[in-house]
């Protein structure tokens, strides 16, 4: 099958010739979006490139790391992990191959779909940061490593994520070990869009955009105290296990 190349007025999309029409959903999913962080982002990112792969082995091929996050990935998480994003391309699943991955729960199929725009949000949020190194480099790796629930979290919120994973975050809290907070690198994907999505009930949504941008010298312990107001982490920790408790309730 050829590959084949559609345009908007801020993407471009490559994909193979019988994939015209998911692509053109794709790349409007995406001008929305854009519009939308537009509101709360100094700035955004066009020019990018979204590539669209028919299967997991299409996607692995260009970047051969994703085997290694899927297995650092808390299972309950795993499958939302479908797509990365570079400096001006994102590669992701078909439209047709997300709803293949997606589970018979309430909401996988939602949050699939929003898996282009997570990526392009945590494309913006890169953009934004600059506290973040320029350049792929060991220490960008580590920050972003670190910073992973805040970087993922915001992402993912931003792109509507959260509102359908209520039952992926109540198989979490069954399966493993208690999440610590801020969540590891391991609950970075589920788990972190439950610290902005307290942080944007109590703070509101731009707030949580100012919180995005900046990684706090002092680290993520004090990142959240300031965030939230100067109160102890210990405070902030304890309405987050409730806000989790509530989420997955409501699945």
């Amino acid at each position: 099958m050829a590959w084949v190349e559609s345009v908007s007025p801020s993407f471009r999309a490559r994909h193979e010739s019988d994939q015209a029409d998911d692509a053109d959903r794709v790349l409007h999913s995406l001008e929305l979006e854009r519009d939308r962080l537009s509101t709360v982002f100094p700035r955004t990112v066009g020019d990018i490139t979204i590539v669209l792969h028919r299967g997991v082995v299409s996607l692995v091929l260009t970047n051969p790391l994703l085997p290694l996050a899927w297995l650092t990935t808390a299972p309950a998480a795993r499958r939302y992990l479908a797509g990365w994003a570079g400096a001006s391309e994102l590669h992701v699943l078909s439209p047709a191959a997300l709803a293949k991955r997606a589970s018979n729960v309430s909401g996988s199929r939602q949050m699939l779909e929003r898996t282009p725009a997570a990526l392009y949000a945590r494309r913006v949020i890169a953009e934004n940061n600059h506290d973040l190194p320029a350049s792929l480099s060991p220490a960008r790796v580590r920050m972003e490593l670190r910073w992973a629930w805040l970087l993922e979290g915001s992402a993912r919120w931003f792109a509507g994520q959260i509102e359908y994973a209520r039952p992926a975050i109540a198989r979490r809290l069954r399966e493993g070990k208690r999440p610590s907070f801020p969540p590891g690198v391991r609950d970075a994907p589920l788990l972190g869009a439950t610290v902005i999505d307290l942080l944007v009930r109590e703070e509101g949504e731009l707030a949580a955009a100012q919180f995005a941008c900046r990684m706090h010298p002092q680290g993520p312990r004090a990142a959240l105290s300031k965030a939230f107001g100067g109160r102890s982490l210990a405070h902030t920790e304890g309405t987050w296990r409730s806000h989790l408790a509530r989420l997955a309730g409501a699945s």
